[in-house]
């Protein structure tokens, strides 16, 4: 497999298998394996340190949502908190995943019927078609909604000009829903975060523009949007999506201190070819290596399928768990 290469997107959640469940039964995942770590060099690596913890693998076409829920803290350790009820697409805590879908009105009509009653929490008013005047996007149809949770996930139907070919080959028996194309987050500086996941970690700039007006005012809940959408490709598979967000829709920073017990927290596993190399020169690309850099697995590299792994957050502190390729 050509490196980089995304192995898992994930985020923390209160109860694993319970959102599982929702994965399975609205969203057409299929549930993997289960695994517990019991504290260890893993727990050290997400800044957990003597925390017992529980991975569920969910897939979905050629991708895995890794799920992490905390069984209990190691020592001295807070407590997890909520995602903010108020959280806005902005915030620069804010991340989905983007799940690509052959018939946008058939995938989204269980989710917006239990919008409807209360159950979950919508995000776009309805689903909607990027308009003609945007060249790179037009025809593209997409639905954002939150899970039980209140996680943010986007739902979207290329047309026949745009996406992967994969996107467009005939449905597999998980249809309407096909897999993921990328998770998407929100930056306060386009250019750094070029810096950083193109020339750092390898990436290749995928496509680069301005959306804007009542479609995305729809598509995001928010008013005035204006949002620069820009896209960074491993050479096969997901990708990482940069959302930009113009006044007046000015993004609140990431807390300080937000941490992988928090259901805020996501994270992106890449495979990489030069681990110490992206340890070594993360600062000068605005990254931060996180607690204590560098960590040797031992058994526990099963986990992830090396030895060795850094947890680093990127200029805005997402965070990406990279692997030795």
């Amino acid at each position: 497999m050509p490196l980089p290469h995304l192995l898992q997107i994930g985020f923390t959640t209160a109860n694993a298998d319970a959102t599982a469940d929702f994965f399975e039964t609205s969203l057409g995942f299929r549930r993997g394996e289960s695994l517990l770590v019991e504290a260890g060099p893993y727990a050290q690596l997400v800044g957990l340190p003597g925390s017992r913890l529980k991975l569920v693998r969910l897939h979905l076409g050629d991708e895995t949502l890794e799920l992490t829920e905390v069984l209990s803290l190691g020592e001295g350790l807070r407590p997890g908190r909520p995602i903010p009820a108020d959280s806005r697409s902005c915030d620069l805590w804010f991340q989905h995943i983007c799940i690509v879908v052959s018939d946008l009105n058939a995938a989204s009509a269980p989710a917006r019927r239990t919008i409807a009653n209360g159950s979950l929490v919508g995000v776009s008013t309805a689903p909607q078609t990027l308009p003609a005047w945007n060249t790179a996007a037009a025809g593209i149809q997409a639905f954002k909604f939150r899970d039980p949770e209140g996680h943010n996930l986007e739902l979207l139907q290329f047309p026949p000009d745009k996406g992967e070919a994969r996107w467009h080959a005939p449905p597999p028996a998980s249809a309407p829903f096909l897999g993921i194309d990328h998770s998407a987050l929100s930056v306060a500086d386009t250019p750094r975060s070029c810096h950083f996941y193109d020339e750092l970690l390898g990436l290749k700039l995928g496509g680069d523009g301005m959306n804007s007006g009542p479609t995305q005012d729809r598509l995001d809940g928010l008013t005035d949007t204006r949002v620069r959408i820009t896209s960074h490709r491993c050479p096969k598979g997901a990708g990482v999506e940069c959302l930009n967000y113009q006044p007046p829709n000015s993004g609140r920073p990431r807390p300080a201190d937000q941490g992988t017990q928090d259901q805020a927290h996501w994270q992106i596993r890449l495979r990489v070819a030069d681990l110490d190399r992206i340890a070594t020169a993360a600062e000068a690309f605005g990254g931060q290596p996180l607690h204590g850099g560098v960590i040797e697995l031992g058994d526990q590299g099963a986990l992830v399928g090396s030895e060795r792994a850094l947890q680093l957050a990127d200029p805005d502190g997402h965070q990406l768990q990279l692997v030795q390729g």
